[in-house]
């Protein structure tokens, strides 16, 4: 006799075990009812890009407010505390040598730019918005860069070797890092080249510049502290 002349043995629904149909997620999936979604898992270092970056905006304020007092007396001192372009040409001016200029401002401008990058793929869901709130940049910004990283990512990172904006959208887009180097090793030396030029090209009036900073030197280091208090406070309202 064939099995097809076997009639299939009739089951009652009530008896068939619960199975979790495939189609149904299990519960605490993203869109069971039961739970929120969890969140992405961060890597452990992620708290760490954080911790060096609030130390890197206090060494920013800080040159801001010292800057007029140490221009002349500590340039290598202020270039570590910041490597932005009017200190990198002031310093010059003031007569840093150049194998100082040239390590301490292509390391200081490069460890800024790779704790942007670092804290945008550790928080690439968030860090556009904290740019936004707490460092005041606006949409329109942000969407000129974010375009421009998906038009011409090897010329944006040179350019804007200095912008932690652009450091950020760098790791939020996962550049891969033998790129990331290569363009942003080009990005500083051609900023530092360029501030050596310019320093060079306008010497006297940099210099005549800093001697009037020399003799009105704490009512500029008033005004600095002052106006360090005053964009923190405009950050914090924006919490």
């Amino acid at each position: 006799m064939s099995d097809a002349a076997l009639p299939d043995p009739q089951v009652p629904p009530a008896t068939l075990p619960a199975s979790p149909d495939a189609s149904s997620p299990p519960s605490g999936s993203p869109s069971s009812p039961r739970g929120p979604a969890p969140e992405a898992k961060r890597p452990a270092w992620a708290p760490l890009t954080l911790a060096a970056f609030v130390g890197l905006v206090i060494c920013s304020n800080a040159a801001t407010a010292v800057w007029a007092n140490w221009v002349n007396s500590n340039p290598e001192g202020l270039l570590l505390l910041s490597s932005r372009n009017r200190y990198l040409a002031l310093t010059l001016a003031a007569g840093v040598s150049l194998p100082a200029y040239a390590i301490i401002a292509f390391l200081r401008i490069g460890v800024a730019f790779v704790v942007c990058h670092l804290i945008g793929r550790a928080y690439a869901g968030e860090v556009i918005g904290w740019f936004k709130r707490y460092l005041g940049f606006t949409d329109e910004s942000v969407d000129a860069f974010d375009r421009g990283f998906e038009k011409a990512e090897w010329a944006l990172i040179p350019l804007f070797a200095g912008s932690n904006l652009v450091a950020a959208l760098s790791g939020v887009r996962q550049t891969p890092p033998v790129r990331l180097a290569m363009l942003l090793s080009v990005g500083i030396a051609g900023r530092l080249v360029l501030m050596w030029w310019l320093a060079r090209t306008f010497e006297n009036q940099l210099v005549d510049f800093l001697e009037w900073v020399a003799r009105y030197q704490w009512w500029v280091v008033g005004a600095s502290v002052a106006l360090v208090v005053l964009v923190n406070m405009r950050n914090l309202r924006r919490r």
